[in-house]
């Protein structure tokens, strides 16, 4: 039977909303796995609006549930609809949107306020030990709200990972455990079902980035 799964996005575009490569990988390696998928996103205004030509501020605003609708083909909904008792996972693609429109870590660091639906969600994915699979920057949700949980963002000590340290330090200031992975690899930490990969956090190419959130997403599924 085809796992069912949610992936939550939080815009369209890397600098204000979903890293849009990662995830269209993370839905080709779902399809891949003949997985169902539901994607959700909530219905609140972006933190703001990033011109990505010349990766500074507008003064438009913009709504992340219409915003994702576009990476989504337009079937997606308001993750206030989300039912855990018809799913079999979760799984959150990262890109600044993670961090600025599903809480606020971009701008207020370990001290942070977590989107109160998507805060609710995880916890009832993790009441329900159903697997949680979280990439890039995405993985310091799982840091707020799982305290002592064990996840990645990335290698500490390669200067391919060059925001990893900092993030990986406010991570253990929260009670976790950050555990250093290559681009390639992903973190599973079995007694949360929480599982990580650096993505993006990695200056790498594509490919490796893609072959990346493939393993999370083998290892979701495998939990699932």
């Amino acid at each position: 039977m085809a796992k069912r799964v949610a992936v939550v996005l939080a815009g369209c575009g890397v600098f204000d909303g979903s890293e849009i490569h990662e995830a269209s990988a993370v839905l080709v390696h779902l399809s891949r796995q003949q997985a169902s998928v539901k994607m959700f996103a909530p219905d609140v205004d972006q933190m703001h609006v990033v011109d990505h030509l010349k990766n500074s501020p507008t003064e438009e605003r913009r709504n992340v549930l219409m915003e994702s609708a576009r990476l989504a083909r337009g079937d997606i909904q308001d993750l206030s609809q989300v039912n855990v008792k018809n799913l079999d996972a979760i799984i959150f693609p990262g890109g600044f949107g993670a961090a600025k429109n599903l809480c606020s870590w971009a701008v207020q660091g370990k001290d942070c306020s977590v989107n109160e639906q998507v805060k609710t969600v995880l916890q009832a994915f993790h009441a329900e030990k159903k697997p949680i699979g979280l990439c890039c920057i995405s993985p310091v949700l799982a840091a707020k709200v799982f305290p002592g949980c064990e996840v990645t963002v990335g290698h500490e000590k390669d200067e391919r990972y060059p925001d990893v340290p900092a993030t990986a330090e406010a991570i253990t200031q929260l009670g976790c455990e950050h555990i250093s992975k290559h681009v390639n690899e992903a973190h599973v930490d079995e007694k949360n079902k929480i599982v990580t990969t650096s993505a993006f956090m990695c200056k790498a190419p594509l490919h490796e980035i893609f072959d990346g959130i493939g393993v999370m997403v083998q290892e979701v599924l495998k939990l699932a």
